[in-house]
């Protein structure tokens, strides 16, 4: 199988890198953690790599919103970068804030949109959640989800809200096959319906945990899969019978590298 090289991109205040940098070796690739200062300094550095991923964290301390301030310093200086993945048969990951910095950047929408048909905004609770939630996926564009039906993953955010900027925005990213993410009832039902909390942890519309762009290689998501790697990461593994031999969220990064296979 190929063994792809990634780009973990890093920022002061990113702190899910490491934990990333393991689930994509785990998964058989070439990670490699990156400041983005790095970048700044030399931007064909990324010309080596096939996988761009924006982990979790809080990227200059979410000051303005989160993820702001990374994503202005990509658009101002990095811009052609980006548009080498965007372009090229290549794929781009953001997991947390690393979605709202792709949120921000407006990578999964027409380019050529003044401004992106949806955002993360704050949880409709008002504060930050940490707790495990169930998902559901919708269609099989997404080429990180290939193979999953559901899956239980943690999350902690505190601007994790999908939410449309107009009427027809979400009718339109469902028809485009964009909204491959959604929040369900632990048996699987709900993501279609009107889900309240804690089962849609945040209050997004449609129960959005996750979309994708219009070719499938580009994902984002709220939930955490490189902290679910191992069956013993799961809170209730001590009362499971039968342990699983992997985390359910090491699939997510299976599935990335064998898209290179």
């Amino acid at each position: 199988m190929a063994s792809p090289r990634v780009l973990i991109l890093r920022a002061p205040g990113t702190n899910c890198d490491m934990e990333t940098e393991v689930a994509f070796a785990r998964a058989g690739a070439q990670p490699t953690r990156l400041h983005v200062n790095r970048l700044l300094e030399n931007e064909k550095l990324a010309k080596d790599y096939q996988i761009l991923c924006f982990p979790g964290g809080f990227s200059y301390g979410d000051d303005i919103a989160a993820g702001r301030i990374l994503a202005v310093q990509i658009k101002a200086h990095l811009s052609g970068m980006l548009e080498d993945f965007r372009n090229s048969d290549k794929l781009v990951l953001g997991i947390c804030n690393g979605f709202q910095i792709m949120m921000r950047l407006g990578i999964f929408f027409d380019s050529q949109q003044s401004e992106p048909p949806a955002t993360l905004t704050l949880n409709h609770q008002g504060r930050f959640e940490d707790r495990w939630i169930h998902l559901k996926t919708a269609g099989d564009k997404c080429v990180f989800l290939k193979g999953i039906d559901q899956v239980h993953l943690p999350m902690a955010h505190a601007e994790g809200r999908f939410a449309v900027r107009y009427n027809q925005a979400l009718e339109q990213l469902e028809q485009q096959g964009q909204l491959v993410l959604r929040y369900c009832r632990p048996d699987g039902t709900g993501w279609n319906e009107s889900l309240e909390f804690p089962h849609n942890p945040n209050g997004a519309t449609a129960n959005v945990a996750g979309i994708c762009d219009t070719t499938g290689r580009i994902f984002g998501l709220m939930p955490h899969p490189e902290r679910f790697l191992d069956a013993t990461n799961h809170p209730a593994w001590t009362r499971k019978e039968v342990l699983p031999e992997h985390g359910e969220g090491l699939k997510v990064f299976l599935n990335a590298v064998s898209y290179f296979a």
